[in-house]
């Protein structure tokens, strides 16, 4: 039962804590606008290797990415700050675009079936689906984690088992939400498509924002911690 309720319980945070940062629905109609050229078998084969690849990033993110930081001294607040700026910056090209521009998109150049090849990691992976931000949050959900490397507990196996699922229901959420983007474009419409991209690029603007105040207060919280006490 401990088992259970353990991975449950890492589960929830990992995916509550994900999924507002990933945003599936909101980076749907952006990913159908950068496919637009392209054919419904090559859509959906997109969508499924984003989806792949979404977990895959989040999966390195949380085994190798703590270690990394170690190595060259990077801090979680630091990374935060960084990886929002590039968030915040993505959303306002975005914001930003031309609604009739065809050739490039929020600085991104849209895709056809014979440019495709390599488009699933990148943009469609890297930086859309899991950006810096998505890193950044995986790290520190991972930090805040406290494992250790000399001994492995029955808690420690059942964290990472929930934070396995976490990171699967993501992806899982990322591939329904792309591969079900057409059908929600021929509800919504042309214009309805285009109302929706522009207020999900202003939160996926407002997510980075987020991150970035985030990033300093930690950051602000770490140097005060660490400075010495001042006698008055």
């Amino acid at each position: 039962m401990h088992f259970f309720n353990e991975s449950l319980t890492t589960f929830v945070i990992v995916f509550a804590t994900l999924f507002p940062v990933v945003n599936p629905p909101g980076i749907a109609p952006i990913f159908l606008n950068l496919t637009e050229a392209c054919s419904p078998a090559i859509r959906n084969a997109l969508a499924r290797k984003a989806s792949i690849n979404s977990f895959l990033m989040l999966f390195g993110a949380m085994v190798i990415g703590p270690r990394v930081l170690i190595f060259f001294g990077i801090s979680v607040p630091v990374l935060k700050i960084a990886g929002g700026l590039v968030v915040a910056a993505m959303g306002w090209k975005l914001l930003n675009q031309k609604s009739n521009s065809v050739e490039d998109y929020g600085g991104i150049t849209r895709m056809t079936d014979e440019t495709s090849a390599g488009s699933s990691f990148y943009p469609l992976t890297l930086p859309l689906t899991v950006g810096p931000g998505a890193i950044a949050t995986m790290i520190a959900l991972v930090a805040g984690m406290n494992f250790t490397t000399d001994t492995v507990t029955e808690t420690q196996v059942a964290t990472v088992v929930g934070a396995l699922m976490g990171i699967f229901a993501i992806s899982l959420s990322v591939f329904i939400a792309f591969r079900g983007a057409p059908n929600a474009r021929r509800i919504l419409g042309v214009n309805g498509t285009n109302v929706m991209m522009r207020l999900f690029a202003f939160i996926l603007f407002t997510i980075g924002v987020q991150i970035v105040a985030d990033g300093i207060y930690g950051l602000i919280a770490y140097v005060y911690q660490t400075l010495p006490a001042v006698k008055l």
